[in-house]
């Protein structure tokens, strides 16, 4: 695992600065503390930052072809590329190292473009094909590697694994894009490809782009992608035999290393079901960490015990306090752009903690997006067949009345909670799904948002993300469509940001069994009453492991990486709440509206409203405001 970073010149061959390029590539240097290098050439300069892994002697970056005339910065894993190397060797390709980076290079060379056709595993890379005068740079299927760039106006490309190599540069706007506001406060993040700065862009998962100096930039090109085909008439006893196949040798893809490896076990079906796999593959005991709350409410280091004990795991436990709160200007710091996830502080404590015993440690991300285990699908499902069973005409206005009147009651018991369940029968489903996503619904976001942001968004409204991609989903059942939303939003822009940036900060790399390509493609050409059955999530994948795991793991409610905001915001923080977000660079943006923040504060902490994910989300972006740029140029850009 590294860092990369670097400069193009897309018009000619300029000479390049080497101090810009040392600070673009000294900025990552959490994510590659063992080594780092640099390259530079006319209109070229390459960084990077070194995690070793695989190739520990000889695995240094950047790195050449045979000639020079083909260098890459690389950041992942290719888990594949023992099986690729023979095939390019009959091809005539000499290899020097034993590394999976130098594979990329020669699949390069040999297919061009469709290398990454052939690439299986997690990456963000970028070569420059001095025969060809070409810049070529991908990013893998699913998002888990990151891949920030920027075109300045005099051509010179930026690019690099975190926006803050792109910042160090010093070149670039740090100019706040309203839209990316807009998208932020709704989600919690910045969906690809959008960043919070207007001149920077993410490559989406499963893009390449191509760049022939002096010519057009052309728009990142798609390489691959996740059909829901729903047609696999597997029998579910094959389907289980079937599963635990494939995600057997995924786990084992992900086992090769040459420093230490180990797993994070939370309690849950995902990473119960990785370490269990792992158990079964290696040899030696595997090297366990969870993270234990000191609330019993969010605990749950019993169920990880259980696990632990059944495969005699070398299990390491970390009890974290309930007001762990002290990390916010530190993930402001990492994140680079506004971040709303709370759950990013157990992320960040269980990346500390794993870091002090291994190097390397898979995780069960992307189990729930995947096998379809989220609580919300089983809502989202059971609405859309009552929205099925009502034309829009006649469900449109009574369920929007209904909406409307019904009282909000955040402190009733959820039964009688229904102005939500009304609301969202009132829209379509990519509507109801979106809503059901908010962080900040509407018209709370119009209400937040000063008249100024508000004509600059000139009525662009973040739902777009979503009807951008239901329209390419290929599908209408309801479970397959929010999957389908949810593998190109939440899980890359959430999930996958959450994890990259919290596991780098401590240089420890984290590899995702159920995010293998190839099980997502599978598992996608299964019917959905597989994946949800009545009110249980991950149906056949829960069954193919009662082997393997005990009924208490597998069966009991999810409980998720939680953190209690509301008592925060009513207590520990309240101070601090007021002071950021009544004095500081929030309101002084010219973005947000006083009257509505003082409002949503004095509610919350009455008890009135529960406005925790609310106030989170703010104060997240107002620390990003007083990190990541200074409030005087964001406030020029509003």
């Amino acid at each position: 695992m590294c860092g990369i970073t670097g400069m193009f010149d897309t018009r000619g061959a300029r000479e390049l600065s080497q101090a810009r390029l040392q600070s673009m590539n000294q900025s990552l240097v959490h994510r590659g503390p063992d080594e780092g290098s640099v390259h530079l050439e006319p209109g070229v300069g390459f960084g990077h930052r070194r995690l070793s892994i695989i190739d520990v002697a000889t695995g240094q970056q950047p790195l050449f072809n045979e000639d020079g005339s083909v260098v890459i910065v690389f950041n992942g894993e290719i888990y594949n590329f023992q099986e690729l190397v023979p095939e390019l060797e009959a091809a005539g390709h000499v290899f020097h190292t034993r590394s999976d980076t130098e594979v990329i290079v020669h699949a390069w060379e040999q297919w061009g473009e469709d290398c990454v056709q052939r690439l299986r595993g997690m990456f963000a890379f970028v070569l420059w094909d001095r025969n060809r005068q070409t810049l070529f740079m991908a990013r893998d299927r699913l998002g888990v590697k990151p891949l920030f760039y920027a075109v300045l106006p005099d051509g010179t490309l930026l690019f690099g694994s975190e926006l803050k190599a792109l910042m160090a540069h010093g070149g670039m706007a740090q100019e706040i894009d309203p839209c990316a506001v807009e998208e932020y406060f709704a989600l919690g993040y910045v969906p690809e490809p959008r960043t919070i700065f207007r001149q920077a862009r993410k490559l989406p998962p499963a893009h390449c782009l191509a760049i022939r100096r002096g010519q057009p930039i052309p728009e990142p090109r798609e390489y691959w992608d996740v059909r829901f085909t729903l047609d696999n008439r597997i029998s579910e006893a094959d389907a289980r035999e079937e599963l635990l196949h494939r995600l057997r040798e995924s786990v084992r893809l992900r086992l090769i290393s040459e420093v230490p490896l180990g797993a994070f076990l939370s309690g849950g079906v995902d990473s119960s079901a990785v370490v269990a796999m792992m158990a079964g593959i290696s040899s030696d005991p595997v090297n366990t960490c969870s993270i234990a709350f000191d609330d019993p409410k969010y605990n749950e280091a019993e169920f990880a015990q259980m696990v632990a004990e059944r495969y005699r795991t070398k299990h390491h436990v970390q009890t974290v306090g309930s007001d762990d709160f002290d990390l916010i200007d530190t993930l402001a710091h990492h994140y680079d752009e506004p971040y709303a996830d709370s759950s990013a502080i157990p992320t960040y404590r269980v990346c500390q903690l794993a870091r002090q015993r291994v190097t390397v440690a898979l995780s069960g991300d992307g189990g729930d997006e995947t096998f379809g285990g989220y609580r919300r699908y089983r809502m989202h499902v059971m609405e859309e067949r009552m929205r099925q069973a009502l034309p829009q005409a006649i469900r449109g206005p009574l369920f929007g009345l209904l909406g409307r009147i019904y009282p909000k009651a955040d402190w009733a018991p959820r039964v009688v909670r229904a102005k939500t369940t009304f609301q969202g029968m009132a829209r379509t489903s990519v509507e109801a799904y979106f809503h059901s996503m908010s962080f900040v619904r509407e018209p709370m976001r119009s209400e937040l948002f000063s008249d100024s942001l508000k004509r600059q968004l000139a009525g662009y409204n973040a739902r777009a993300v979503f009807e951008h991609h239901a329209a390419r989903a290929g599908t209408d059942d309801p479970l397959a469509l929010v999957q389908y939303i949810d593998l190109h939003t939440y899980l890359v822009g959430d999930i996958n940001t959450k994890v990259d940036r919290a596991s780098m900060a401590h240089s420890l790399e984290v590899r995702e069994p159920l995010m293998d390509h190839k099980l997502v493609e599978w598992v996608a050409t299964l019917p959905s009453d597989l994946k949800l059955r009545g009110q249980n999530g991950k149906h056949f994948f829960k069954q193919a492991l009662e082997p393997h795991l005990p009924n208490d793991v597998l069966y009991r409610p999810k409980m998720g990486f939680a953190v209690p905001l509301a008592r925060w915001f009513r207590g520990p923080l309240r101070q601090r709440v007021r002071d950021a977000l009544l004095a500081g660079p929030m309101v002084e943006s010219g973005m947000f509206n006083p009257r509505t923040i003082r409002q949503v504060i004095e509610q919350h902490e009455s008890g009135q409203r529960d406005y925790s994910t609310a106030l989170w989300t703010m104060l997240m972006f107002d620390a990003f405001m007083r990190n990541a740029v200074s409030s005087s140029r964001i406030a020029a850009a509003a």
